[in-house]
Protein backbone atom coordinates (compact mmCIF):
# COMPACT_ATOMS: atom_id res chain seq x y z
CA UNK A 1 0.00 0.00 0.00
CA UNK A 2 1.42 3.39 -0.99
CA UNK A 3 2.20 6.09 1.57
CA UNK A 4 -0.14 8.50 -0.24
CA UNK A 5 -3.06 6.09 0.12
CA UNK A 6 -2.23 5.58 3.81
CA UNK A 7 -2.23 9.35 4.27
CA UNK A 8 -5.74 9.70 2.84
CA UNK A 9 -6.97 6.71 4.86
CA UNK A 10 -5.73 8.45 8.02
CA UNK A 11 -7.51 11.66 7.01
CA UNK A 12 -10.71 9.72 6.29
CA UNK A 13 -10.57 7.94 9.67
CA UNK A 14 -10.22 11.23 11.54
CA UNK A 15 -13.03 12.94 9.60
CA UNK A 16 -15.44 9.98 9.78
CA UNK A 17 -14.82 9.50 13.50
CA UNK A 18 -15.47 13.21 14.08
CA UNK A 19 -18.71 13.14 12.09
CA UNK A 20 -20.00 10.05 13.91
CA UNK A 21 -19.19 11.58 17.30
CA UNK A 22 -20.93 14.85 16.45
CA UNK A 23 -24.03 13.02 15.18
CA UNK A 24 -24.21 11.07 18.46
CA UNK A 25 -23.67 14.26 20.45
CA UNK A 26 -26.46 16.01 18.54
CA UNK A 27 -28.86 13.09 19.05
CA UNK A 28 -28.06 13.13 22.75
CA UNK A 29 -28.54 16.89 22.98
CA UNK A 30 -32.08 16.57 21.60
CA UNK A 31 -33.00 14.67 24.77
CA UNK A 32 -31.71 17.28 27.22
CA UNK A 33 -35.19 18.74 27.71
CA UNK A 34 -37.14 15.48 27.88
CA UNK A 35 -39.63 15.05 30.69
CA UNK A 36 -38.20 12.92 33.47
CA UNK A 37 -39.61 9.38 33.88
CA UNK A 38 -41.78 8.88 36.96
CA UNK A 39 -39.04 6.89 38.72
CA UNK A 40 -36.68 9.87 38.46
CA UNK A 41 -38.99 12.81 39.14
CA UNK A 42 -37.81 13.01 42.75
CA UNK A 43 -34.18 13.56 41.69
CA UNK A 44 -34.65 17.21 40.69
CA UNK A 45 -37.17 19.86 41.54
CA UNK A 46 -38.13 22.28 38.74
CA UNK A 47 -35.32 24.75 39.50
CA UNK A 48 -32.67 22.06 39.81
CA UNK A 49 -33.78 20.35 36.60
CA UNK A 50 -33.55 23.65 34.75
CA UNK A 51 -30.03 24.07 36.10
CA UNK A 52 -29.08 20.57 34.95
CA UNK A 53 -30.44 21.30 31.48
CA UNK A 54 -28.42 24.52 31.28
CA UNK A 55 -25.31 22.67 32.43
CA UNK A 56 -25.73 19.95 29.80
CA UNK A 57 -26.36 22.52 27.05
CA UNK A 58 -23.33 24.57 28.09
CA UNK A 59 -21.07 21.52 28.16
CA UNK A 60 -22.41 20.38 24.78
CA UNK A 61 -21.73 23.72 23.08
CA UNK A 62 -18.27 23.89 24.62
CA UNK A 63 -17.46 20.33 23.48
CA UNK A 64 -18.40 21.30 19.91
CA UNK A 65 -15.81 24.09 20.01
CA UNK A 66 -13.06 22.00 21.62
CA UNK A 67 -13.56 18.97 19.38
CA UNK A 68 -13.69 21.13 16.24
CA UNK A 69 -10.48 22.87 17.31
CA UNK A 70 -8.84 19.50 17.95
CA UNK A 71 -9.81 17.94 14.62
CA UNK A 72 -8.85 21.05 12.61
CA UNK A 73 -5.51 21.22 14.42
CA UNK A 74 -4.84 17.52 13.77
CA UNK A 75 -5.83 17.72 10.10
CA UNK A 76 -3.76 20.87 9.61
CA UNK A 77 -0.77 19.25 11.31
CA UNK A 78 -1.06 16.27 8.96
CA UNK A 79 -1.70 18.27 5.80
CA UNK A 80 1.23 20.66 6.35
CA UNK A 81 3.67 17.92 7.44
CA UNK A 82 3.77 19.02 11.06
CA UNK A 83 5.10 15.67 12.24
CA UNK A 84 7.95 15.90 9.72
CA UNK A 85 8.75 19.41 11.01
CA UNK A 86 8.93 18.25 14.64
CA UNK A 87 10.93 15.18 13.60
CA UNK A 88 13.48 17.44 11.89
CA UNK A 89 13.82 19.52 15.08
CA UNK A 90 14.27 16.38 17.20
CA UNK A 91 16.97 15.03 14.87
CA UNK A 92 18.94 18.26 15.20
CA UNK A 93 19.61 17.39 18.85
CA UNK A 94 20.37 13.67 18.55
CA UNK A 95 20.76 10.84 16.07
CA UNK A 96 20.10 8.26 18.77
CA UNK A 97 16.67 6.70 18.01
CA UNK A 98 15.65 6.67 21.67
CA UNK A 99 16.65 10.27 22.40
CA UNK A 100 15.16 11.45 19.10
CA UNK A 101 11.84 9.78 19.97
CA UNK A 102 11.82 11.25 23.50
CA UNK A 103 12.49 14.75 22.17
CA UNK A 104 9.86 14.29 19.44
CA UNK A 105 7.12 13.14 21.81
CA UNK A 106 8.16 15.73 24.39
CA UNK A 107 7.59 18.52 21.85
CA UNK A 108 4.30 17.02 20.65
CA UNK A 109 2.95 16.40 24.17
CA UNK A 110 3.90 19.74 25.71
CA UNK A 111 2.89 21.67 22.58
CA UNK A 112 -0.51 19.98 22.51
CA UNK A 113 -1.02 20.58 26.23
CA UNK A 114 -0.16 24.26 25.91
CA UNK A 115 -2.61 24.69 23.04
CA UNK A 116 -5.43 22.98 24.94
CA UNK A 117 -4.75 24.58 28.34
CA UNK A 118 -6.97 27.63 27.62
CA UNK A 119 -9.89 25.25 27.00
CA UNK A 120 -9.12 23.34 30.19
CA UNK A 121 -8.90 26.63 32.10
CA UNK A 122 -12.22 27.83 30.72
CA UNK A 123 -13.92 24.52 31.53
CA UNK A 124 -12.64 24.58 35.12
CA UNK A 125 -12.80 28.25 36.06
CA UNK A 126 -15.77 29.39 33.98
CA UNK A 127 -18.18 26.50 33.30
CA UNK A 128 -17.57 24.39 36.42
CA UNK A 129 -17.35 27.57 38.50
CA UNK A 130 -20.62 28.91 37.11
CA UNK A 131 -22.51 25.77 38.12
CA UNK A 132 -20.92 25.53 41.57
CA UNK A 133 -18.61 22.56 41.03
CA UNK A 134 -15.15 24.08 40.92
CA UNK A 135 -13.00 24.21 44.04
CA UNK A 136 -9.66 24.27 42.22
CA UNK A 137 -7.38 27.24 42.78
CA UNK A 138 -5.14 28.60 40.04
CA UNK A 139 -2.12 27.37 42.03
CA UNK A 140 -3.50 23.81 42.17
CA UNK A 141 -4.41 23.96 38.46
CA UNK A 142 -0.86 24.94 37.49
CA UNK A 143 0.79 22.51 39.90
CA UNK A 144 -1.31 19.68 38.47
CA UNK A 145 -0.04 20.60 35.01
CA UNK A 146 3.60 20.59 36.09
CA UNK A 147 3.24 17.33 38.04
CA UNK A 148 1.49 15.77 35.07
CA UNK A 149 4.33 16.76 32.76
CA UNK A 150 6.92 15.34 35.17
CA UNK A 151 4.98 12.09 35.52
CA UNK A 152 4.70 11.80 31.75
CA UNK A 153 8.42 12.47 31.31
CA UNK A 154 9.57 9.98 33.94
CA UNK A 155 7.02 7.17 33.56
CA UNK A 156 5.89 7.60 29.95
CA UNK A 157 9.37 8.48 28.74
CA UNK A 158 10.92 5.54 30.58
CA UNK A 159 8.47 3.02 29.14
CA UNK A 160 8.79 4.45 25.61
CA UNK A 161 12.60 4.35 25.83
CA UNK A 162 12.56 0.69 26.88
CA UNK A 163 10.12 -0.27 24.11
CA UNK A 164 12.29 1.40 21.45
CA UNK A 165 15.37 -0.27 22.95
CA UNK A 166 13.59 -3.65 22.69
CA UNK A 167 12.86 -2.84 19.04
CA UNK A 168 16.47 -1.90 18.31
CA UNK A 169 17.81 -5.05 19.98
CA UNK A 170 15.25 -7.72 19.06
CA UNK A 171 13.64 -6.40 15.88
CA UNK A 172 10.18 -7.82 15.09
CA UNK A 173 10.09 -9.73 18.39
CA UNK A 174 10.14 -6.50 20.40
CA UNK A 175 6.39 -6.76 21.02
CA UNK A 176 6.83 -9.72 23.39
CA UNK A 177 9.25 -7.80 25.62
CA UNK A 178 7.15 -4.64 25.40
CA UNK A 179 4.05 -6.63 26.33
CA UNK A 180 5.82 -8.08 29.36
CA UNK A 181 6.94 -4.61 30.41
CA UNK A 182 3.47 -3.10 30.07
CA UNK A 183 1.87 -6.07 31.86
CA UNK A 184 4.23 -5.74 34.85
CA UNK A 185 3.70 -1.97 34.94
CA UNK A 186 -0.09 -2.37 34.78
CA UNK A 187 -0.09 -4.87 37.66
CA UNK A 188 2.26 -2.68 39.68
CA UNK A 189 0.09 0.41 39.19
CA UNK A 190 -3.05 -1.51 40.16
CA UNK A 191 -1.33 -2.54 43.37
CA UNK A 192 0.36 0.69 44.40
CA UNK A 193 -1.36 3.57 42.55
CA UNK A 194 -3.12 4.83 45.68
CA UNK A 195 0.03 4.59 47.76
CA UNK A 196 2.53 6.09 45.31
CA UNK A 197 0.71 8.32 42.79
CA UNK A 198 -2.37 9.70 44.56
CA UNK A 199 -0.30 11.40 47.35
CA UNK A 200 1.42 13.50 44.69
CA UNK A 201 -1.91 15.20 43.97
CA UNK A 202 -4.14 14.69 47.04
CA UNK A 203 -4.03 14.16 50.78
CA UNK A 204 -5.29 10.86 52.14
CA UNK A 205 -6.03 9.97 55.74
CA UNK A 206 -7.47 6.86 57.41
CA UNK A 207 -11.20 7.07 58.06
CA UNK A 208 -11.66 8.04 61.68
CA UNK A 209 -13.20 5.62 64.15
CA UNK A 210 -16.95 6.08 64.43
CA UNK A 211 -20.33 4.93 63.19
CA UNK A 212 -19.40 4.94 59.48
CA UNK A 213 -16.24 2.91 59.93
CA UNK A 214 -18.08 0.48 62.20
CA UNK A 215 -20.86 0.01 59.62
CA UNK A 216 -18.36 -0.58 56.82
CA UNK A 217 -16.38 -3.08 58.89
CA UNK A 218 -19.54 -4.87 59.99
CA UNK A 219 -20.76 -5.24 56.41
CA UNK A 220 -17.35 -6.43 55.20
CA UNK A 221 -17.39 -9.17 57.84
CA UNK A 222 -20.86 -10.38 56.83
CA UNK A 223 -19.63 -11.07 53.27
CA UNK A 224 -16.18 -12.37 54.25
CA UNK A 225 -14.36 -9.42 52.76
CA UNK A 226 -11.31 -8.32 54.74
CA UNK A 227 -11.09 -4.55 54.60
CA UNK A 228 -8.74 -2.84 57.05
CA UNK A 229 -7.55 0.08 54.94
CA UNK A 230 -10.28 2.70 54.59
CA UNK A 231 -9.09 6.16 53.52
CA UNK A 232 -10.64 9.57 52.97
CA UNK A 233 -9.27 11.74 50.15
CA UNK A 234 -9.65 15.51 49.86
CA UNK A 235 -11.64 15.46 46.62
CA UNK A 236 -13.19 18.79 47.63
CA UNK A 237 -9.81 20.33 46.85
CA UNK A 238 -10.80 20.37 43.19
CA UNK A 239 -14.53 19.75 42.86
CA UNK A 240 -17.79 19.24 44.73
CA UNK A 241 -18.43 16.06 42.73
CA UNK A 242 -18.24 12.84 44.76
CA UNK A 243 -16.61 9.48 44.17
CA UNK A 244 -15.30 6.31 45.84
CA UNK A 245 -13.06 3.54 44.58
CA UNK A 246 -11.28 0.33 45.51
CA UNK A 247 -7.67 -0.30 44.57
CA UNK A 248 -4.93 -2.86 45.11
CA UNK A 249 -4.96 -6.57 45.83
CA UNK A 250 -4.21 -8.73 48.83
CA UNK A 251 -2.51 -6.80 51.62
CA UNK A 252 -2.61 -3.61 49.52
CA UNK A 253 -6.38 -3.70 49.11
CA UNK A 254 -7.99 -0.44 50.19
CA UNK A 255 -11.11 1.64 49.76
CA UNK A 256 -10.88 5.39 49.23
CA UNK A 257 -13.82 7.67 49.92
CA UNK A 258 -13.97 11.25 48.68
CA UNK A 259 -14.75 13.68 51.48
CA UNK A 260 -17.51 15.02 49.22
CA UNK A 261 -19.11 11.55 49.19
CA UNK A 262 -19.16 11.49 52.99
CA UNK A 263 -20.76 14.94 53.01
CA UNK A 264 -23.37 14.09 50.35
CA UNK A 265 -24.54 10.68 51.54
CA UNK A 266 -25.66 9.24 54.86
CA UNK A 267 -23.87 6.23 56.35
CA UNK A 268 -26.37 3.66 55.06
CA UNK A 269 -25.96 5.00 51.52
CA UNK A 270 -22.17 4.96 51.73
CA UNK A 271 -22.17 1.33 52.88
CA UNK A 272 -24.54 0.48 50.00
CA UNK A 273 -22.13 2.12 47.53
CA UNK A 274 -19.25 0.12 49.02
CA UNK A 275 -21.35 -3.05 48.82
CA UNK A 276 -21.61 -2.40 45.09
CA UNK A 277 -17.81 -2.04 44.87
CA UNK A 278 -17.31 -5.22 46.92
CA UNK A 279 -19.57 -6.90 44.35
CA UNK A 280 -17.06 -6.03 41.63
CA UNK A 281 -14.34 -7.80 43.64
CA UNK A 282 -16.46 -10.82 44.51
CA UNK A 283 -17.59 -11.24 40.89
CA UNK A 284 -13.95 -11.02 39.69
CA UNK A 285 -14.67 -7.97 37.53
CA UNK A 286 -11.43 -6.29 38.61
CA UNK A 287 -9.41 -9.32 37.53
CA UNK A 288 -11.32 -9.59 34.23
CA UNK A 289 -10.77 -5.93 33.37
CA UNK A 290 -7.11 -6.10 34.32
CA UNK A 291 -6.33 -9.15 32.20
CA UNK A 292 -8.56 -8.00 29.34
CA UNK A 293 -6.55 -4.77 29.26
CA UNK A 294 -3.27 -6.69 29.26
CA UNK A 295 -4.52 -9.05 26.53
CA UNK A 296 -5.68 -6.17 24.32
CA UNK A 297 -2.32 -4.47 24.82
CA UNK A 298 -0.57 -7.64 23.67
CA UNK A 299 -2.75 -7.92 20.56
CA UNK A 300 -2.15 -4.26 19.73
CA UNK A 301 1.62 -4.58 20.16
CA UNK A 302 1.66 -7.72 17.99
CA UNK A 303 -0.21 -5.95 15.19
CA UNK A 304 2.16 -2.99 15.61
CA UNK A 305 5.14 -5.33 15.18
CA UNK A 306 3.77 -6.45 11.79
CA UNK A 307 3.68 -2.92 10.39
CA UNK A 308 6.19 -0.77 12.29
CA UNK A 309 9.09 -1.63 9.96
CA UNK A 310 7.13 -0.61 6.86
CA UNK A 311 8.61 2.73 5.63
CA UNK A 312 5.21 3.66 4.17
CA UNK A 313 3.98 4.41 7.70
CA UNK A 314 6.56 7.16 8.22
CA UNK A 315 6.26 8.39 4.65
CA UNK A 316 2.48 8.74 5.07
CA UNK A 317 3.21 11.49 7.61
CA UNK A 318 5.69 13.20 5.29
CA UNK A 319 8.84 11.80 6.91
CA UNK A 320 11.28 10.35 4.36
CA UNK A 321 13.57 8.75 6.97
CA UNK A 322 11.62 5.89 8.59
CA UNK A 323 11.67 5.73 12.38
CA UNK A 324 9.90 3.89 15.18
CA UNK A 325 8.34 7.01 16.69
CA UNK A 326 6.84 8.29 13.43
CA UNK A 327 5.60 4.82 12.53
CA UNK A 328 4.03 4.61 15.99
CA UNK A 329 2.08 7.84 15.39
CA UNK A 330 0.83 6.65 11.99
CA UNK A 331 -0.10 3.24 13.38
CA UNK A 332 -2.01 4.85 16.24
CA UNK A 333 -4.06 6.92 13.80
CA UNK A 334 -4.78 3.92 11.57
CA UNK A 335 -5.63 1.71 14.55
CA UNK A 336 -8.28 4.14 15.86
CA UNK A 337 -11.29 2.27 14.37
CA UNK A 338 -10.18 -1.00 16.01
CA UNK A 339 -9.73 0.84 19.31
CA UNK A 340 -13.29 2.13 18.98
CA UNK A 341 -14.59 -1.39 18.47
CA UNK A 342 -12.66 -2.86 21.42
CA UNK A 343 -13.76 0.06 23.58
CA UNK A 344 -17.36 -0.58 22.58
CA UNK A 345 -17.05 -4.27 23.51
CA UNK A 346 -15.49 -3.40 26.88
CA UNK A 347 -18.36 -0.98 27.57
CA UNK A 348 -20.86 -3.78 26.94
CA UNK A 349 -19.06 -5.94 29.51
CA UNK A 350 -18.78 -3.01 31.91
CA UNK A 351 -22.52 -2.28 31.84
CA UNK A 352 -23.26 -5.97 32.50
CA UNK A 353 -20.80 -5.93 35.40
CA UNK A 354 -22.52 -2.89 36.91
CA UNK A 355 -25.82 -4.77 37.00
CA UNK A 356 -24.09 -7.73 38.65
CA UNK A 357 -22.46 -5.48 41.27
CA UNK A 358 -25.81 -3.76 41.93
CA UNK A 359 -27.44 -7.16 42.41
CA UNK A 360 -24.70 -8.18 44.81
CA UNK A 361 -25.25 -5.02 46.87
CA UNK A 362 -29.02 -5.59 46.81
CA UNK A 363 -28.70 -9.21 47.95
CA UNK A 364 -26.01 -8.73 50.61
CA UNK A 365 -27.09 -5.33 51.93
CA UNK A 366 -30.07 -3.26 50.79
CA UNK A 367 -31.39 -1.94 47.48
CA UNK A 368 -33.07 1.25 48.71
CA UNK A 369 -30.01 3.07 50.13
CA UNK A 370 -28.13 2.29 46.91
CA UNK A 371 -31.00 3.76 44.89
CA UNK A 372 -31.11 6.94 46.98
CA UNK A 373 -27.32 7.27 46.83
CA UNK A 374 -27.36 7.00 43.02
CA UNK A 375 -30.08 9.64 42.86
CA UNK A 376 -28.19 12.00 45.14
CA UNK A 377 -24.93 11.58 43.24
CA UNK A 378 -26.73 12.18 39.94
CA UNK A 379 -28.42 15.28 41.32
CA UNK A 380 -25.23 16.71 42.80
CA UNK A 381 -23.32 16.28 39.53
CA UNK A 382 -26.26 17.54 37.38
CA UNK A 383 -26.15 14.28 35.41
CA UNK A 384 -28.07 13.71 32.19
CA UNK A 385 -30.97 11.44 33.18
CA UNK A 386 -32.45 11.11 29.67
CA UNK A 387 -29.55 10.23 27.33
CA UNK A 388 -30.16 8.95 23.79
CA UNK A 389 -29.91 5.12 23.60
CA UNK A 390 -27.34 5.25 20.77
CA UNK A 391 -25.14 7.58 22.81
CA UNK A 392 -25.42 5.26 25.81
CA UNK A 393 -24.50 2.24 23.68
CA UNK A 394 -21.43 3.92 22.23
CA UNK A 395 -20.09 5.83 25.22
CA UNK A 396 -21.52 4.70 28.57
CA UNK A 397 -19.53 2.29 30.74
CA UNK A 398 -22.45 2.26 33.22
CA UNK A 399 -26.16 1.69 32.62
CA UNK A 400 -28.32 4.81 32.92
CA UNK A 401 -29.72 5.72 36.32
CA UNK A 402 -33.24 4.69 35.24
CA UNK A 403 -32.03 1.26 34.09
CA UNK A 404 -30.13 0.68 37.33
CA UNK A 405 -33.11 1.64 39.46
CA UNK A 406 -35.41 -0.67 37.49
CA UNK A 407 -32.94 -3.51 38.00
CA UNK A 408 -32.55 -2.82 41.73
CA UNK A 409 -36.31 -2.83 42.25
CA UNK A 410 -36.93 -6.17 40.53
Amino acid sequence: MSSELLFYIIIAIIVINFIIDKILDALNAKHFNDELPDALKDVYDATEYKKSQNYKATKYKFSLITSLFSVVLTLGFLWFDGFAFVDTIARQYSNNPILTALIFFGIITIGSDILTTPFSYYSTFVIEEKFGFNKTTLKTFLLDKVKGWLMMAVVGGGILALIIWFYEVTGKHFWLYAWGLVAVFTLFMNMFYSKLIVPLFNKQAPLEAGDLRDKISAYAKTVGFKLDKIFVIDGSKRSTKANAYFSGFGSEKRVTLYDTLINDLDNEEIVAVLAHEVGHYKKKHIIFNLFASILLTGVTLYILSLFISNPALSQALGVTTPSFHIGLIAFGLLYAPISEITGLIMNVFSRAFEYQADNYAKNTYKAEPLITSLKKLSKNSLSNLTPHPAYVFMHYSHPTLLERIKNLRK
